[in-house]
Formats: structure tokens, sequence, C-alpha cells
């Protein structure tokens, strides 16, 4: 699928590439990007040589207009309401990662209501500490003009460049942690990561990640989840200045 859609994308948009040397040439790894467009899952897989795997919302495998796609291209579906299904979702995602392969997520859970970064979700932080895998943070740039909500057909000759980061770093409990490196907390033996993470250090390691892909794809962050309506996320907003990351080492503390 990859070989059919990558020279028409080529063809029709001038599509950029920062930073692809972050992504690890083998083994398991997280891709957590922004989410602006539809079009972003077909620009952000063109980027990386390898196969990359989505976790795509269910509502998209309910329908035989898409579910063909995503059943073909292998996604698997998330349904967003929690409980028992959302738990089998991630449960599906750690044999992708443990099997070694790439995983793409969107931390927001769903398509920004505006231009704007909204607050992740802590899915991503969870499954990076519990099968001990790097986290890459991706900045997708341009995609909302190519492909503007509620727009079927994408437009033409428009630039879109896909922003890759250094593996996560993050700070908690006074230490600095490398998703997929170390922990500060060794796993129990015979386990895998960190299935123990506690909330705290899951929210800490999404704000981190969250103000890391804004600082590559240069959106204002507010506070609230992208979930709501536009006008709940432009009236009880927090703005948030999303810190830039050092030169040397990419860490945003």
């Amino acid at each position: 699928m990859k070989a059919l859609i990558s020279p028409f994308l080529h063809l029709l948009w001038r599509v950029r590439i920062e930073g692809r040397a972050h992504v690890p040439a083998d083994g398991p790894v997280i891709l957590a990007a922004n989410h602006q467009s539809f079009c972003d899952s077909f620009f952000l897989p063109v980027a990386v040589r390898r196969r990359v795997t989505y976790v795509a919302k269910a509502e998209y495998f309910d329908s035989w207009r898409t579910a063909w796609f995503f059943r073909a291209a292998g996604q698997i579906p998330m349904n967003r309401s929690g409980g028992d299904a959302s738990r089998r979702a991630l449960d599906t995602a750690r044999t992708v990662l443990r099997a070694g392969g790439v995983l793409a997520i969107y931390p927001e859970g769903t398509r920004a209501p505006d231009s704007r970064l909204h607050r992740g979700k802590t899915g991503v932080a969870r499954l990076a500490l519990g099968c001990d895998v790097p986290v890459i943070p991706v900045g997708l740039v341009g995609t909302r003009a190519v492909q503007p909500p509620g727009r079927l057909w994408m437009r033409p000759f428009r630039t879109v460049t896909v922003r890759f980061g250094p593996p996560l770093a993050y700070e908690y409990g006074g230490t600095t942690v490398t998703t997929g490196r170390c922990t500060p907390v060794p796993a129990p033996a015979g386990t895998i990561g960190r299935p123990d993470a506690d909330q705290d250090e899951l929210r800490a390691l999404t704000d981190a990640l969250m103000a890391r892909i804004g600082a590559l794809s240069g959106q204002e962050y507010v506070d609230t989840y992208a979930g709501r309506t536009r006008e709940d996320a432009g009236g009880g907003a927090v703005p948030v200045t999303v810190p830039k990351p050092s030169r040397h080492t990419g860490h945003v503390p």
C-alpha cells in the first residue's frame, strides 16, 4: 500500500521530512504525533521507511466505506469509550511493540477542533512504560490546509512537513528518564517494562510529550482535551507556553 500511495503523495504535494534519523531502523518504537487532519495518517507512514501500524478509532470500522481500508492496512480499532474494549485495543498494541513493530498514535485522541495542540491522553505513556519502548515525538505541519475538517478531498500542490524529534526525555521524581532506555524504578523480574507506573508519572510523561510535539509543530498549546466542542475548547482553555527543547539533548524540562 505504501508503494502505491507514496509516489502519488510526492507527485501532488511537496513532502518535507526532517529528523527521520531519530526513528530507529529496527526494534519497537512509538511515533506520537499531533492530529490536525484525516490525511495525517497518509503523510506520516510515507515519511517512515518501516511499516507503521496505527491505533484508529473504532468508528472507522463500522462502515464498509472505510473499514476495508483500515483492515487492509492492518490498523487496530480503538474503542474510546474506555473499559474492556479499550484495554483489548491496548493489548493488541502491546503485541505489535513486543514483536518489534512501529506503532503510531495521536495522543490527543482525535482530530483537534481547531489549529491548536490539545491536552494529551495517557495511553501513549502507559504503552511506552509498560513495554519499555522509546517514544518519538512527531510534528505534522500543513496537513490541515491540505484537508480541512469536513472536507472529503485533499487540496493538491501544498507543502506538508513531517518533523521527527529525539526520543522523549522527561523529569519524574528528580530523575531524568528517557523512554525505552532507562527507568527510575526497576521492572520486577520476569516482566517487561513498567506496568505499575502511577498516574502522576503517566501525566508527567504525557505533558512532556505534548510540549515536544508543540515545539516541533509550532502550535499553540491549550490544556483542554480535543474531544470537546470548538466552543468549549476556546472558552475555558488555558494557554500554555511550550518550552523549547535543548539544542544538544532535545530534552524539555
